[in-house]
């Protein structure tokens, strides 16, 4: 099959739903974003989101490959990091124009086999057609763990209990970040995401082979920025690299924590992060 990049172009409206909709999942206190007001670092994640047609859809639930991203037959696919500049503010309501281009299609030999790397550009403008954000998105594909011969079960108990709220003060600097399968079911429709790591069980770990749900790696690092919020932090964000380090599975526990003072962490049991969100503050940072 042929593929060449290409650049997609496309007027998007800043939704105020999914915007409510990841307030309501939050639910952590903070003040509601609505019609007309600025949107919190990262969160044109949700509110330029949209569904894909089900024509398009492959066997994991993402868009099948050879339209805008390229034809890679590696089945696991995962959102690894990226870098994000912002340059001015995108409001609630709004209507923006959005470009984005793969730049870059690298194949490489990693510790768990074969994998490639898809490097993506995203450029939004306001509506005075100011550059506001600048974004680039590294995706990765890897091939597919091992799957057990027996069926896998329903999971433990623990990763299926409601969590309740995600955040939790855990002492000076730090949050809980508690995860349900109800969580990530609610965060896949506000981010229009239908790949099915993140909602269906059996596919999850009989055919990718992971031990669980996946938590979203947007999510991980959404809630990292939400620190900022919690902490009442109000300095203009002019840049964030944000790196997914290796998986977080639903129900496990998982902290959100300081690694020095600028940037935050996802950990887990370990001292090992799954997730990492550095922040510049201060006016744009030129371009990512």
């Amino acid at each position: 099959m042929s593929w060449e990049p290409h650049t997609l172009t496309t007027r998007e409206t800043v939704e105020p739903g999914p915007v409510a909709a990841l307030s309501a999942l939050f639910d952590d206190g903070t003040p509601a974003v609505g019609p007309g007001d600025a949107l919190p670092p990262l969160w044109h994640w949700l509110a330029l989101a949209r569904w894909p047609a089900s024509s398009v859809l492959g066997a994991d639930g993402h868009p099948a490959r050879g339209s805008f991203l390229p034809p890679v037959e590696l089945p696991r696919r995962m959102f690894a990091g990226g870098e994000v500049a912002f340059h001015a503010p995108l409001e609630v309501g709004s209507t923006v124009r959005r470009q984005a281009r793969v730049e870059s299609v690298t194949e490489k030999a990693g510790r768990s086999g074969r994998l490639v790397v898809v490097v993506v550009t995203i450029r939004l403008y306001d509506e005075r057609d100011r550059l506001a954000v600048e974004e680039r998105q590294d995706l990765i594909y890897r091939e597919a763990g091992a799957v057990p011969e027996e069926a896998a079960p329903a999971g433990p108990a623990a990763a299926l209990a409601p969590a309740g709220a995600p955040f939790a003060p855990a002492g000076e600097g730090a949050w809980r970040f508690a995860t349900d399968p109800t969580l990530l079911m609610r965060f896949s429709a506000a981010t229009s995401n239908p790949h099915r790591i993140h909602y269906d069980w059996p596919y999850a770990t009989r055919v990718e082979g992971y031990p669980g749900l996946v938590v979203h790696g947007p999510l991980m690092t959404l809630a990292l920025a939400e620190v900022l919020r919690l902490e009442g932090r109000h300095a203009p964000v002019a840049r964030m690299r944000h790196r997914n380090r290796k998986p977080l599975f639903c129900g496990r526990p998982a902290l959100l924590r300081r690694i020095d003072a600028a940037t935050l962490g996802v950990f887990g049991q370990d001292d090992e992060p799954h997730s990492t969100l550095a922040i510049e503050f201060g006016e744009g940072a030129g371009r990512a």
